[in-house]
């Protein structure tokens, strides 16, 4: 399974995403993610959360070639739906969620980090919002609560990425720890949670984010407003292709090339018949 969940006996519980090449995830893995979150943090013996991921980095984003290779509007509307409910999955899990960052953090990467409650990293880990150059917009929000203001604008015009050791620097990241250490680093910090009472944390939880200085959802919901707008103008598809080496214009042709023909009804003593094929109007994304 690419994402699964454990829990010790500590109450600690462990969610892990393995989905190579890079966790750049589909539509339905960022909806899985989603509910296993959720349903760690409603189980009452669960006491905190570790998210973390196998491979050569914690995420890479959504699968831009998913989208690309899916006619229409859905693979688009539905990664930033999965997007969202993953994001907000991890803001409102009743308990502390702890994220262990290894090597890329890019994209909605970012939006899981940057909504978990306490962050380490490897010491080969880095952060980033490649979106302009994807045609995209989001995630800024999440950004912007890991690094300085302007050092977020920055990293947003210009898609450059700030390492771990910097992001602790800010004091965004609790830890930096070589990666073989990563997760017995996470787990130290989840072993002096799960230690608490759980009553007390789960309250703790809820206050903080009630005194949020801003609403991390629908701060999010308005950047993915943009991403919308730049998809209608075209711009977002010429982005995307160039970076996934796709052709999402190839992509319809091909859907309504292949759409079925439909024989016209013939009468009596007809002894042949001709047939006329679906033109309907796919739309592109």
């Amino acid at each position: 399974m690419p994402i699964t969940t454990t829990i010790d006996e500590h109450g600690i519980a462990e969610v892990i995403v393995d989905c190579p090449p890079v966790n750049a995830l589909t539509v339905a893995e960022w909806f899985g993610l989603a509910d296993e979150i959720t349903t760690a943090g409603r189980n009452a013996e669960v006491r905190v959360v570790v998210l973390r991921a196998e491979g050569r980095g914690f995420n890479a984003g959504v699968d831009i070639k998913e989208m690309q290779n899916t006619v229409g509007f859905d693979a688009l509307i539905g990664a930033n739906k999965g997007c969202f409910a993953a994001f907000a999955a991890v803001y409102d899990c009743p308990v502390p969620v702890i994220t262990a960052v290894n090597g890329f953090c890019v994209g909605g990467g970012i939006g899981l980090a940057g909504n978990s409650d306490i962050i380490v990293a490897s010491d080969d880990a880095f952060f980033g919002l490649p979106e302009v150059d994807r045609g995209a917009l989001g995630a800024a929000t999440h950004l912007a609560r890991l690094v300085p203001q302007h050092k977020m604008r920055q990293m947003v015009y210009t898609s450059q990425t700030a390492t771990a050791a910097e992001l602790m620097a800010w004091g965004s990241v609790l830890e930096v720890v070589p990666l073989a250490e990563l997760r017995a680093a996470a787990f130290r910090v989840a072993h002096s949670i799960a230690e608490k009472s759980p009553v007390v944390i789960r309250a703790a939880k809820e206050s903080l984010n009630g005194i949020d200085l801003w609403d991390v959802k629908r701060s999010y919901r308005f950047e993915q407003g943009f991403t919308y707008e730049l998809n209608l103008s075209g711009v977002a598809d010429e982005l995307r292709d160039d970076f996934a080496g796709t052709s999402k214009a190839d992509t319809a042709s091909a859907a309504s090339a292949s759409e079925t023909t439909t024989p016209e009804t013939t009468t009596p003593g007809t002894t042949t018949s001709e047939t006329t094929s679906n033109n309907g109007n796919d739309e592109n994304s």
